[in-house]
């Protein structure tokens, strides 16, 4: 990289410089017309003069770091290990989807706080989108690592270099190397001897060259046919690894199941090379509407566990996937059998050697027709009464209703805008991150989940239900700075609930209270419906139920007609 480079930065590297994500840099292009122009559009992202944006940001106060942080001789932030910390645990709020993947698939490598070696261990990225992976890396590990990566293209790379760059922390790591890390292997002199890899490799190809490549010394596992790419680059990730070493690499659920890789996945659950298999929500795959898996892969030292430890979090929230490793400690150490199973060996080496964590998961004990009887007759009344709980209202006045903007309110002391690392009480307004609507702290722990910021209320002028739900509605209308759904400081103290007296507020407060509970109370009756039937089907196919036999109400259909399968 040139001087003149190191004067110029991508929205990435801005977005990491002022501790918010890549959105919020997009939203301050478009809302602020101050905003530095680029200096140059050429290539996959457009590229800032660093002089202007720091000038920027102190000027506007949106550089909290850059305002208490050292600096280097380059003008980028000098911070020790501590503060980099508190930053990285910050929370998810200023984080993208992809954002959040990388993290989280850099959270499953194994801590090196008490590593013996004096020299940084190696982390790789074979391929470089846009150096988030290795960005991520650096926010966890900063100079305990020496990252190395390759992009397929010079854009790429340009932008992954730029990025690291533009990190925070005193780096160590090599130039991003250019080409097709399968084809063209630019990070040969580090095979065999990576302690990391991460990789999100290019997943929507559905061939490649694998002609070029058959005798590869690589190919320790079976030779990768052409609709096999994914099986080409988990090996290739493999290849890296020192003995102890780990891999996270990103798969499609197609890898797992495809009949032509059946050699390769028995291969690596023989010899005890695959060590974890984690389903993630659909929401954070770079394909759209497709399933995304992570395959955790450590070259052994010693005998190889007698299990692969199968996890099934497709279905869960995305802000709820572990992204630290001592959530993932907790779930592998306390699994709950509906989502985490350890699989014998042995019996994934069946004919066809299908990865899949849903096929392995125990959602059900075994259950007598007797106890789904008692379950759906209790549902059934649960229902009745649900739906007796269904509220009326009368018609409202059509005249628009006067308004005061929460930062009005703030000035006058009617409530006070904290930051989201304030404890919550109970009655405080918790604003949360992922787009999720305001709720009414209720003194639990289960007031501690993606708050974005926590409101203090006056509970003698504003009733907190009613200042949640007309602020959910008014909140919902504004363009969202941080990425994962998170209303800023600024934009909150322009949202908007009616003018009302306290009284009023109450009548409105104890509706939406009453709405908030029979929403939950319905979505926790389908949950249970759900099971139930799950229950049920796994009865009928296990064959420890049978259809009922008696006559059906339709008489269109006769007694032997019901009889038949």
């Amino acid at each position: 990289m040139t001087a003149a480079q190191d004067d110029v930065m991508t929205a990435a590297a801005i977005a990491r410089l002022a501790g918010v994500g890549r959105a919020a840099v997009s939203n301050w292009r478009a809302r602020y017309q101050d905003f530095p122009e680029p200096i140059s559009e050429t290539g996959k992202s457009p590229l800032f003069s660093r002089a202007e944006v720091e000038a920027w940001l102190v000027a506007t106060g949106k550089a909290n770091q850059l305002a208490t942080a050292g600096r280097t001789a380059t003008g980028t932030q000098v911070l020790d290990r501590a503060a980099a910390r508190q930053i990285r645990d910050a929370g998810i709020a200023d984080f993208s989807q992809d954002q959040l993947l990388v993290r989280v698939m850099v959270s499953l490598i194994p801590d090196w706080e008490d590593q013996a070696e004096s020299e940084p261990l190696t982390l790789l990225d074979p391929y470089c989108r846009d150096g988030s992976v290795l960005v991520a890396a650096a926010d966890r590990f900063g100079n305990r690592v020496h990252l190395a990566g390759q992009g397929a293209s010079e854009a790429a790379a340009a932008e992954a270099a730029l990025s690291l760059r533009g990190h925070p922390q005193n780096l160590s790591y090599e130039p991003i190397r250019v080409g097709d890390s399968l084809l063209d292997n630019q990070l040969s002199e580090y095979l065999g001897t990576a302690a990391a890899v991460v990789c999100l490799p290019p997943l929507d190809v559905p061939r490649w060259p694998a002609d070029e490549l058959i005798d590869d010394p690589r190919w320790v596992f079976g030779i990768p046919g052409p609709r096999d790419g994914e099986l080409a680059w988990i090996q290739h990730c493999y290849a890296h690894l020192r003995r102890g070493g780990t891999a996270v690499v990103a798969m499609t659920p197609r890898a797992a199941v495809q009949p032509s890789g059946q050699p390769i996945r028995a291969a690596l659950v023989k010899s005890g090379a695959l060590r974890d298999v984690i389903s993630l929500p659909k929401e954070l795959s770079p394909l759209p509407g497709t399933g995304l898996h992570l395959w955790i892969l450590q070259r052994l030292r010693d005998t190889p566990s007698t299990a692969v430890d199968m996890i099934d979090l497709s279905h869960v929230n995305p802000a709820d996937v572990p992204h630290d490793p001592d959530s993932w400690e907790l779930l592998f150490s306390s699994p709950d059998p509906a989502i985490a199973q350890a699989i014998p060996r042995s019996d994934l080496l069946d004919p066809g050697c299908e990865l899949l964590p849903s096929d392995h998961m125990t959602i059900r004990s075994e259950v007598t027709a007797n106890d789904l009887a008692h379950a759906t007759d209790r549902l059934q009344a649960l229902y009745v009464q649900a739906a007796q709980t269904l509220p009326r209202f009368a018609a409202g006045r059509a005249s628009a209703l006067s308004s005061v903007t929460l930062g009005e309110l703030e000035r006058s002391g009617a409530l006070r805008i904290r930051s989201r690392d304030t404890t919550p009480r109970q009655g405080d307004l918790l604003v949360r991150t992922l787009g999720r609507p305001p709720v009414v702290a209720t003194g639990t722990s289960a007031d501690d989940t993606g708050i974005a910021q926590v409101v203090e209320l006056d509970t003698s002028r504003l009733d907190p239900h009613f200042v949640a739900v007309f602020l959910r509605a008014d909140a919902a209308a504004l363009p969202i700075a941080n990425t994962l759904g998170a209303l800023s400081r600024d934009d909150l103290r322009r949202c908007r609930i009616p003018r009302m007296s306290l009284a009023e507020q109450r009548r409105y407060g104890n509706a939406f209270r009453h709405l908030d509970e029979l929403d939950i109370m319905l979505g926790a009756l389908a949950k249970v419906s759900t099971s139930v039937i799950a229950q049920t089907v796994h009865g009928l196919t296990s064959g420890s139920l049978t259809p009922n036999t008696q006559k059906t109400n339709d008489p269109a259909m006769t007694e032997s007609e019901t009889n038949q399968p």
